[in-house]
């Protein structure tokens, strides 16, 4: 069984701060600890239950936050950028299920840490007119590429919003917000423990296969400044809703491509930190 774990930082066991989760921050280098030991718990789980090969994929900001030396032996790892599939890098078909660990809710939610992709940039995200964050993003892209998502930890924002897109996910939530900056923190060690265990059960039966997705689905992304969708609609296939909204329609995945494109463009154009 071949498991793949996309891992993002500010759904992570204990972390509910920026400079928890930004390169530079007071507590960073100890959010990198804490972000290879939820990671190394969800690997103790897929091997339980039969995973016979493993790769994680760096998912958070600047993509060099896993440490090798602190991963698990019996996984590989993707860091580093640019990626072209950014979050899901090295996700295929060849994959029977895959796991998000340390997910956030998307912009606008009393989530701890919340946004969607780019701090305040992105002010919303519709996918087929649902509204739609990193969760509900990632899934879909998954789904796909023909591998079901089976398990996601992160704050109880997070789970709220993975069960609310697909209610057949197990959910691990390791913190409970209290605001976008402050969490009652289940205790690590017992946080690890369900994560391990979850996963494991997640696994228990082999995943089944998600349907055939329909051949074009259509993403519209509202940005907080005008000046990136009237860049944006140089690129073919883009057009405005309005004065901040712009959409395209094509085939997932390659649309989830186009959105990393989007991006890139908007960071070339914006210099905000997120979480401001």
């Amino acid at each position: 069984m071949r498991i793949y774990i996309s891992v993002d930082m500010e759904g992570i066991t204990g972390l509910v701060d920026a400079d928890d989760v930004q390169p530079g921050g007071r507590d960073y280098e100890r959010g990198r600890s804490m972000m290879a030991e939820d990671v190394n718990a969800a690997v103790r789980g897929a091997l339980a239950a039969g995973a016979t090969d493993i790769l994680v994929n760096d998912a958070h900001g600047p993509m060099r936050n896993l440490l090798p030396e602190a991963l698990h032996p019996a996984a590989r790892l993707v860091r580093g950028k640019p990626k072209q599939m950014g979050m899901l890098e090295g996700l295929g078909p060849e994959y029977d299920a895959a796991l998000c660990v340390g997910y956030h809710s998307r912009a606008g939610a009393l989530g701890v840490l919340s946004h969607s992709f780019m701090g305040h940039e992105i002010e919303d995200i519709w996918l087929d007119g649902r509204p739609v964050g990193e969760i509900g993003l990632a899934h879909a892209t998954a789904a796909a590429l023909g591998v079901p998502v089976v398990a996601l930890t992160g704050d109880d924002a997070a789970c709220a919003e993975m069960t609310a897109w697909d209610a057949s996910v197990v959910t691990v939530p390791v913190k409970y917000a209290h605001d976008r900056f402050a969490a009652r923190l289940r205790p690590a060690g017992e946080a690890r423990e369900a994560i391990e265990e979850e996963v494991a059960r997640a696994l228990s039966v082999p995943p089944a296969r998600p349907s055939a997705p329909a051949a074009e689905a259509t993403l519209a992304v509202r940005w907080q400044s005008a000046s990136v969708p009237a860049t944006l609609l140089g690129i073919p296939g883009v057009t405005a809703e309005d004065s901040r909204t712009v959409r395209s329609t094509g085939p997932l995945p390659a649309l989830y491509r186009l959105f990393g494109v989007w991006m890139r463009v908007a960071a070339s154009l914006t210099d905000q930190r997120p979480y401001c």
